[in-house]
């Protein structure tokens, strides 16, 4: 045949070459190498990995459009131990940033500006607002008396006073300090020990005075960045950056202050750093084990070595072929790269040892080398095909992320068979050829050993048929109790900042990024939808521009002036703080009434919370009087800055915060304004979710009722659900693919009914086995893991071929053959242990998603193993020597 001759042709000039085979090839593998480098390149944005054309991805790119300067963004979240110290923290972090131009574009705190410091008075509710004037107007004269003696003196002062008042004045006990009195002593107790031991604490004095109002001590940062996309990570020297800043801005004296880095980008950073750390330990770990696994196939330095040469050159011909036919690596197609390792070596695996057997029958050199080409080759070449149908199966699917990895990873197959076949047989020719193996006793055992277990399968085949059933029966149970987990947020290493940071936001309604947004063309759209999205079961509050104009302004404004009157210019005018050089005998006065008054006090936990409180400050004295200066000086400061030190800052914004004037929407600063309306004049609404969104049930119901109200709506919660549906829709539609491509060649290789139905059955064992173990080990099926089991069936498929085609050659002697010592069987085993090795590296990344694609692999390459040299060949003993028989 033409194609044969043709064949041969080439392997004799190879062979006959081997110096300009290798040239060429090595000449073509430098261009390649220069090609891949210059332009291949990843692409982290998750959004192109599912649909990227599905009528949900547009409205996301959409909305994005509208408002992109929320686009490619780092969300900072500022945290510390008072809502004072993360407000001034987070004003010198932005003043840092913003100064930055090398590094970022611009940022912003969101609720935190002239604007908002102003008037914010005016957003509270008309009720909340009166409660804080009510607790403010208890809190005037202690702040009249505080800003006539601002230092440890005077508060210990009003605090004894306080202690002093009697039942009769119980009145007026209220007016001489703004909180409880127990509450204020174990506050104050408890920031005295920390400063006494050496910790650094603060008295929050804006949770004092407005008790009863909502504090956060969490500030956010919105960060755009400048990315350098010629990096791996393209954010990090801006993330190095706001490292530096977060740095700068801590306080010795202070408690430490935490920026969280975490957003869109900071999540995307994080997750490069794991996939790039962990990618390149997945692959040393590949590359040592397949090196073992190679010195104990071939016992062989030389052709492990050929091995190893083969492998490279074809990973870079690899390479080059994703940068032409996809240009970007996906978070999930770079898996490729590690996938080749294995797959790619076991062609080498083939050749190597069938290479090995003819020297060992005595055949020259070259004629093994011939031998080994004309009868490998074609094998290998069918290898690569059953192989890639697995891979290939995706490629139709709107799952782009593992579409791109089936083109990528199936291609490379025939590329690393390729290249094995052209440089491979050039390498032996030139390298000397292995020594051959000589028989030992212990070589004796072993083969004695491989004899008696490859009998096993043949001489209990009905047991393990049985056993089989059995097991396949509990694997169904077992696989229909299989978990999903389609968070893309699970998929990313839990450990890292970015992930802990936004599951953190999730935890409060406020905060939570699974909102969902949709675009109105007009105000009034904007307003009627906003109307119906409220009366949802589903929806806990919308957010538009329309909320950013206060309402009851009239009412607030007189509320807010009458309270300016009342706390009168000690709030305009506070002073600073002024330090006080001995509080001894201020301390001493306070522990001698606290005794007097101890003895009166019914009330348990009035009296716990002042003997806590004496304790405090007599360890305080024993400091003071046995301190020298300046270290004395240096301890009362501590203590007047733990105590009083966020007073001032308070003082200060509230008298801002008095300066309120009316508003309407078109005071709002532009940029503000434009958060809300875009350019074109699309207005968005902002929706919260009433439920837990991690409740896959509550997820539904939110996204089904608001859609039935704006079908065009966008969102986290729609991305992670519809991106859901598709991937479960693109792992059956490759399902059905591979085992309809799968049957039909099989048909077409093995003209058989039978043989067919017997490999196929395995496969499907496999598979069912691998969902039973995803079970018992607790993994969940999720958005890179899904790909396994399409993948696995392309992969065992081949090694069922091999498997059946050398039963179906000893049918006449099952139990004398021995299966196992075939260079067929041993290259199918070895083949196995590399893939295996390749893949099972990858569940040590710690990237969630590829970590367990690795281990599921693994888990199934296991289980095609059991049923290729267990399973297989006892169902064939049966339903093959039954045929023969009728």
């Amino acid at each position: 045949m033409p194609t044969i001759r043709s064949y041969a042709f080439w392997g004799n000039w190879t062979l006959r070459h081997p110096f300009t085979v290798l040239s060429m090839i090595i000449m073509f593998g430098i261009l390649a190498g220069h090609y891949a480098a210059d332009h291949l390149r990843i692409d982290t944005d998750t959004s192109k990995l599912i649909a990227p054309d599905a009528p949900f991805q547009q409205y996301r790119r959409l909305s994005e459009q509208a408002f992109s300067q929320d686009l490619s963004t780092l969300l900072l979240v500022v945290e510390s131990d008072t809502p004072e110290l993360t407000k001034s923290a987070s004003r010198r972090l932005l003043g840092l940033l913003s100064n930055n131009r090398d590094h970022f574009h611009s940022a912003y705190i969101p609720d935190d500006n002239v604007f908002f410091r102003q008037n914010g008075l005016l957003y509270l509710d008309t009720d909340e607002l009166q409660a804080l004037s009510n607790n403010l107007s208890i809190a005037q004269p202690f702040i009249g008396r505080i800003a006539q003696e601002p230092d440890l003196a005077g508060f210990f002062s009003i605090f004894e006073d306080a202690l002093k008042a009697t039942d009769k004045e119980a009145a007026d006990k209220a007016q001489v300090v703004p909180v409880d009195l127990a509450s204020l002593a174990d506050k104050i107790a408890s920031v005295l020990h920390k400063t006494i031991n050496g910790e650094k604490a603060l008295l929050s004095w804006e949770s004092l005075i407005a008790e009863k109002r909502r504090h956060s001590n969490k500030a956010f940062i919105i960060v755009s960045p400048k990315l350098d996309h010629s990096h791996i990570r393209p954010a990090e020297s801006a993330i190095e950056a706001i490292r530096k800043a977060a740095a700068d801005i801590q306080d010795p004296g202070l408690p430490v202050v935490k920026v969280w880095v975490t957003g869109e980008v900071g999540l995307e950073d994080d997750e490069l750093a794991g996939i790039s750390t962990g990618t390149f330990t997945a692959s040393v770990f590949s590359v040592v084990l397949v090196l073992f696994i190679l010195l104990v196939a071939y016992r062989s330095i030389l052709l492990t070595v050929a091995t190893l040469l083969t492998l490279t050159l074809g990973m870079v011909f690899c390479g080059a072929f994703a940068a032409i036919a996809v240009t970007e690596l996906n978070l999930i197609s770079i898996a490729f790269a590690v996938s080749n390792i294995g797959l790619g070596v076991e062609y080498a695996i083939h050749f190597c040892l069938r290479y090995r057997d003819n020297l060992n029958d005595d055949v020259d050199k070259e004629q093994a080398l011939r031998d080994t080409f004309m009868t490998v080759g074609p094998s290998l070449l069918l290898a690569a095909g059953t192989t890639s149908i697995g891979l290939y199966a995706f490629m139709p699917t709107d799952y782009k992320g593992v579409a791109e990895l089936g083109l990528l990873a199936g291609t490379s197959l025939f590329i690393c068979l390729l290249i094995t076949l052209v440089t491979l047989p050039a390498l032996l020719k030139i390298l000397p050829a292995p020594g051959k193996f000589r028989p030992k006793e212990n070589r004796h055992l072993v083969s004695d050993l491989s004899k008696k277990l490859a009998a096993l399968p043949i001489r209990y085949a009905k047991p393990i048929s049985v056993a089989t059933l059995v097991v396949a029966l509990i694997s169904i149970v077992l696989a229909l109790n299989v978990k999903t987990d389609f968070n893309p947020i699970d998929l990313r290493d839990p450990g890292t900042e970015s992930v802990i940071a936004f599951k953190k936001l999730m935890e409060d309604e406020e905060t939570t990024p699974l909102t969902l947004d949709v675009l109105a063309k007009d105000g009034n759209s904007a307003k009627t939808l906003q109307q119906k999205l409220s009366t949802l079961a589903s929806v806990g509050k919308t957010i538009s521009l329309f909320d950013l104009q206060p309402t009851d302004q009239d009412e607030k404004l007189f509320l807010i002036e009458d309270l300016g009157l009342m706390l009168g210019p000690q709030v305009q005018h506070f002073p600073q703080l002024k330090t006080d050089v001995d509080p001894a005998p201020g301390l001493t006065h306070l522990v001698e009434t606290i005794d007097k008054l101890l003895p009166q006090k019914t009330n348990v936990q009035d009296r716990a919370s002042l003997t806590r409180l004496k304790k405090e400050l007599q360890e305080i004295l024993v400091q003071l009087d046995e301190g020298q200066q300046p270290s004395r000086a240096i301890f009362i400061e501590k203590i007047q800055t733990a105590l009083l030190s966020t007073l001032p800052q308070v003082m200060k914004e509230l008298s801002a915060s008095l300066e309120a004037r009316k508003i309407s929407l078109d005071d709002l600063p532009s940029d503000i304004r434009n958060r809300w309306l875009s350019k074109d004049g699309l207005y968005r609404v902002q929706i919260f979710p009433k439920k837990d969104l991690n409740d896959l049930t509550n997820l539904k119901e939110f996204i089904t009722e608001v859609q039935s109200v704006a079908p065009e709506t966008t969102g986290l919660p729609i991305i992670y659900w519809e991106s859901m549906k598709v991937v479960v829709d693109a792992f059956q539609e490759a399902i059905v693919i591979a085992l309809v491509a799968i049957t039909l060649v099989l048909l077409a290789i093995r003209r058989s009914v039978i043989d067919t139905i017997l490999i196929m059955a395995t496969l499907i064992l496999a598979g069912l086995f691998t969902m039973a173990s995803a079970v018992l080990t607790h993994t969940p099926i999720n958005f890179a893991n899904i790909i396994a089991l399409p993948l696995l069936l392309g992969l065992g498929v081949d090694n069922g071929i091999h498997m059946l085609a050398r039963l179906r050659h000893s049918l006449s002697d099952f139990e004398e053959q021995n299966i196992y010592q075939s260079s067929t069987a041993r290259a199918i085993f070895y083949g196995a242990l590399t893939t295996s090795s390749s893949f099972g590296g990858l569940a040590f990344s710690p990237h969630a998603g590829i970590s367990s694609m690795g281990l599921i692999i693994t888990i199934g390459i296991f289980w095609i193993m059991v049923c290729t040299f267990i399973i297989l060949p006892a169902l064939s003993k049966l339903v093959l020597t039954h045929k023969e028989g009728n």
